[in-house]
């Protein structure tokens, strides 16, 4: 192959992934348009059945008329071969026969008109199934299509914001350190500064019942039950 072969294949295949680009980018348009061309062409369908239905109603009626006719002229032919008169007589019974003639001929295409009447509306009912069925698959398409789109939205913001939290959550981690740190200052602060006035000394020995003019619940219970002295009465009347 030379290299201007080549070089044409290389761009009908350019050509090729150009279009099927195009398609692929428009596929859920060129979906619905061709689901509103499936229901124009099953309108027409519709269409021409309604038109052979008539046809083929107006052809009954045309049978049914002849079938009458030749009911009539039976009558007549009998009540003229009644009467002798031959010629009448051969005159309605060629009329019969062409009647018959007709309808012998149009009976078979009330038949085929049935016939075709059938294949069309089984053609247009399946065809109905399958657009109906098409256009469901077409709606779920769209929607898992704006689904992923926003999937995809999600993700790529995502990847800048997954980065924006974890710088957020290293500042949070600076800022409680540095808050404990302050805070165990602070509690080192006050205990320097008891143990400077002898404040911790005092708080021990309240806890352990020894620091003078403290009492406890029990203490008061305790004095609260003691009896109380004896008054010993002297003659004056002055106790001791």
């Amino acid at each position: 192959m030379s290299i201007w072969n080549k070089l044409f294949t290389l761009g009908r295949a350019g050509a090729h992934e150009a279009t099927a680009a195009v398609v692929d980018a428009n596929a859920l348009r060129i979906l619905d348009q061709e689901i509103r061309d499936a229901d124009a062409a099953q309108g027409k369908a519709r269409d021409d059945l309604a038109t052979l239905v008539a046809r083929r109603r107006i052809l009954e009626k045309e049978i049914a008329s002849f079938r009458d006719q030749v009911t009539k002229y039976e009558g007549s032919a009998r009540a003229a071969v009644t009467k002798g008169d031959m010629d009448l007589a051969r005159q309605v019974a060629q009329r019969i026969a062409d009647l018959e003639q007709d309808i012998a001929l149009k009976d078979p295409q009330v038949a085929d008109m049935r016939a075709a009447e059938d294949q069309l509306h089984q053609a247009i009912t399946a065809t109905d199934r399958r657009v109906e069925t098409l256009r469901r698959e077409v709606e779920v398409v769209k929607v898992n299509e704006s689904v992923q789109k926003a999937q995809a939205a999600v993700t790529a913001r995502g990847a800048g914001a997954g980065a924006a939290l974890g710088s957020a959550a290293d500042s949070l981690a600076r800022i409680k350190e540095r808050q404990a740190i302050r805070g165990e200052k602070i509690k080192a602060a006050g205990e320097l500064e008891d143990r400077r006035t002898g404040a911790d000394l005092d708080e021990k020995l309240r806890l352990a019942g020894i620091l003078p003019g403290q009492s406890s619940a029990d203490d008061v219970l305790a004095r609260l039950s003691a009896p109380a002295p004896l008054q010993i009465e002297q003659k004056d009347g002055k106790t001791e």
